[in-house]
């Protein structure tokens, strides 16, 4: 049996003090070849660089960071609102590195996770929603099957972590 899972926002102190288990999970993502803008090698020590400037981000409430903690597990999933956009797009956000760690995948925390941002978006009074994803990753699927809207493919955006060159899909999503 599953244990239910919890949906919370991370502050800047709570990143810092649960940055071995971030870290961990955004290793285990990008070693298992997810394309969320890092390359092989990949260290613990760029990781905790990366939650670093993510923790100083939230500080200076630029981002939301979402957990998704398994009451067995800890901490085995996050994603990221970037709110701190252009002054013209006050009603946008984009959203980033939805990371789940391989072993609670297909527990419905990449869901949860996407369900929270959403719910945190609407109190901020945002109406639209964007990201991207690699053309052709489980992640597009995922997108897809949770209501987001594909607004076009950009071929050779970007380098996966081994180096081989991939398209990605643009989704937004109105709230």
């Amino acid at each position: 049996m599953n244990s239910p899972l919890r949906i919370q926002p991370l502050s800047r102190e709570a990143i810092l003090s649960h940055a071995d288990a971030l870290s961990a999970i955004l290793e285990n993502c990008v070693h298992g070849g997810a394309s969320v803008s890092f390359m092989l090698p990949f260290s613990s020590e760029k990781a905790r660089a990366f939650w670093r400037g993510v923790a100083d981000s939230v500080g200076r409430d630029e981002r939301v960071v979402l957990a998704c903690i398994d009451e067995q597990d800890g901490i085995i999933g996050t994603v990221q609102l970037i709110t701190n956009l252009p002054e013209n797009q006050p009603h946008r956000a984009d959203v980033a590195k939805l990371l789940v760690h391989e072993k609670a995948r297909r527990k419905g925390a990449a869901r949860a996770l996407m369900e929270g941002l959403e719910a945190i978006a609407r109190e901020k009074g945002i109406s639209v929603l964007v990201l991207d994803t690699a053309t052709g990753s489980g992640a597009e699927t995922f997108y897809q099957r949770a209501g987001w809207q594909k607004a076009g493919e950009i071929p050779r955006y970007a380098l996966m972590p081994d180096g081989a060159m991939t398209a990605t899909s643009v989704f937004y999503k109105f709230l």
